[in-house]
């Protein structure tokens, strides 16, 4: 009988242990069978670290610290919506409490999305300027839905490209580079097709304008069209600088409801 009691009272501590709590936000209790549950999950979703412990205790932080500001706009989901949710995720198979950090994360970041949604993205404004400014770098960077002609010389001497002068037309420019001994190759193709090297030297590039020589080579822009897709772009970009400035605000709002927030760490492997 005391061999009973004994291993009852060790398995009643190895849980204890289990479940010690490790941090309370608020007065709730996170506990490092919580941590442990979350950090499986960031696994499934592919995001491993050496320091996930820490980080998954901060998601759980921000999770209840999102719920309890969205609460007070009416914002947290139905739990059947959340369900729907993450059945769409596949994570495949979970414990119990892996199920329940799942649904509760989950809550709170479609909540914080209501909520950002609601409070901070109508007060973002993007002007033209933004629009274009946004435009010269998605150029630059990963070119824009612009069909573009274009004329290539490789292997071009200093002085020959020198001699180089402003045509007036594609067929000009063909004929000067042959007429100088070089071998022109024309082509046609949209902006972000490009190789990176030409996209960039060819995005800001004036038409009919001979490019500075790089590596023996130089560019000439005959002609640019814009495609179907371009139509799209303006409303496109004015979505992403949006959504770009509202994730900035809501980070910086996260970090005022974090100071606000009453958040004991009790485990001194987990202080943030």
């Amino acid at each position: 009988m005391k061999k009973l009691l004994v291993f009852l009272m060790c398995m009643g501590i190895n849980n204890a242990f289990a479940a010690s709590v490790v941090a309370n936000v608020n007065g709730k209790p996170i506990t490092d069978t919580d941590v442990t549950a979350r950090t499986t999950l960031m696994a499934k979703q592919g995001k491993t670290s050496t320091d996930n412990r820490r980080q998954a205790l901060q998601g759980i932080i921000d999770d209840s610290v999102k719920l309890a500001y969205a609460s007070n706009f009416g914002a947290v989901p139905d739990d059947k919506d959340v369900e729907k949710e993450l059945k769409k995720m596949n994570l495949g198979e979970l414990s119990a409490s892996e199920r329940a950090m799942a649904l509760s994360a989950l809550k709170s970041d479609i909540a914080w999305q209501i909520v950002v949604a609601r409070t901070i993205v109508p007060t973002i404004d993007v002007s033209k300027d933004d629009i274009l400014a946004e435009k010269k770098s998605l150029a630059a960077q990963h070119g824009l839905p612009i069909e573009m002609t274009i004329v290539r010389l490789t292997d071009i001497p200093a002085d020959i490209a020198e001699k180089l002068t402003k045509p007036k037309s594609c067929d000009a420019a063909v004929k000067m580079a042959e007429d100088l001994g070089g071998v022109p190759q024309k082509f046609t193709a949209k902006q972000y097709e490009l190789a990176e090297d030409i996209r960039e030297r060819v995005a800001g590039l004036p038409k009919l304008t001979w490019s500075d020589r790089v590596d023996g080579t130089v560019l000439l822009v005959c002609d640019e069209k814009k495609t179907d897709e371009y139509g799209k772009l303006d409303e496109v970009i004015k979505q992403n600088a949006i959504f770009k400035a509202a994730m900035f605000r809501a980070d910086q709002q996260l970090k005022q409801l974090r100071r606000k927030a009453v958040i004991v760490i009790n485990d001194n492997r987990y202080k943030l």
